[in-house]
């Protein structure tokens, strides 16, 4: 991929991250993380108590991208056909039609996927997987910009149903929001006093130009000492004593996909080791399970990995270039 694609392709990002931010006050890797997926054509799990903006969010990028957009609002009593579309009896012509629901769209907002129940969950996992809707006996194809962004309140039990681990894997990427900053918050407030920002917002990325963005994300080279590095950090997870479930082959395809769309949001036409390393508790966080119970978090990754060295640089070395994961 040569260099003036590349800056052809940060230039219209560029424009991305503007209309996101002038809608909210968020930090750039938030906005980075949600970009990263758009470019894999990845779902995206917004993880962050009520109030920071997650539906917010998932408005603007609807905007900005100039894609449709629907919303389900999950509840325990919300059922498969709520979201995939049911048969309806037509007396006009004396036969049954399928009647479409939310899930044909471009953007489905998934607003506290975890309070729906189990059964309803698995209707997505079709849609999710395949991009497809299996109803009725016929299946479905779903649009080619389908997209999933669910929501769920990290904090709060009652009433909820935790995500099974193939939907989990599912997800491209968990996207935490975190507290803003009080000169954040300031912004926030005064931006949203009289009206909110998102009826401002102009579309700037039309899907044909995505699609152009999406496959230049895949030219972004791929060095075969990094690819061997993601396999011996994922070797690395798998074989440590307390993971009880690991780094699957998809969760590693997708980890360096990730890196890839990174690397071109910063400008390069190859992935580093950095990339790997800064993503790595966003796409394989949710996707692995300790054996106590607990989830992995970025202090975990980085105690193993300073047991694998970086390619190019020494142990010492290795153990001090990954010395600040925990703070991405």
């Amino acid at each position: 991929m040569s260099a003036e694609m590349v800056q052809k392709a940060g230039a219209v990002v560029q424009k991305v991250r503007q209309q996101l931010n002038q809608a909210m006050v968020l930090s750039p890797w938030v906005v980075d993380q949600v970009l990263i997926c758009l470019l894999n054509r990845g779902h995206i799990l917004l993880e962050s108590p009520p109030g920071l903006g997650k539906t917010t969010l998932i408005k603007s990028l609807s905007r900005t991208l100039a894609l449709e957009y629907k919303r389900v609002q999950c509840s325990p009593d919300l059922m498969p056909t709520d979201i995939t579309g049911s048969a309806v009896y037509n007396q006009k012509l004396n036969d049954f039609e399928f009647i479409r629901g939310p899930v044909f769209t471009q953007l489905l907002l998934v607003d506290e996927i975890n309070r729906a129940s189990p059964r309803t969950q698995s209707a997505l996992l079709e849609a999710m997987a395949e991009r497809q809707v299996s109803a009725e006996g016929q299946t479905h194809t779903l649009d080619e910009h389908f997209l999933v962004l669910a929501t769920q309140n990290p904090l709060e039990f009652a009433g909820t149903y935790p995500l099974p681990e193939a939907q989990l894997d599912r997800f491209f990427m968990r996207i935490e929001i975190q507290y803003p900053r009080v000169e954040q918050l300031s912004k926030i407030v005064e931006a949203n006093l009289n009206a909110s920002p998102v009826d401002n917002l102009n579309a700037v990325l039309s899907g044909k130009l995505l699609q152009q963005l999406q496959q230049a994300v895949r030219r972004i080279t791929v060095h075969p000492q990094l690819l061997n590095y993601a396999c011996q950090l994922s070797d690395s997870l798998n074989k440590h004593p307390e993971v009880q479930l690991g780094v699957s082959p998809r969760a590693t395809i997708a980890w360096l996909q990730a890196a890839q769309a990174m690397a071109l949001l910063g400008g390069r036409t190859f992935i580093n080791a950095d990339d790997i390393i800064t993503l790595a508790p966003a796409l394989l966080g949710h996707r692995m399970l300790l054996k106590n119970g607990n989830a992995v978090d970025a202090n975990f990754l980085n105690k193993v990995f300073a047991t694998v060295a970086v390619p190019g640089l020494g142990e010492k070395s290795a153990a001090k270039a990954k010395s600040d994961l925990s703070l991405a």
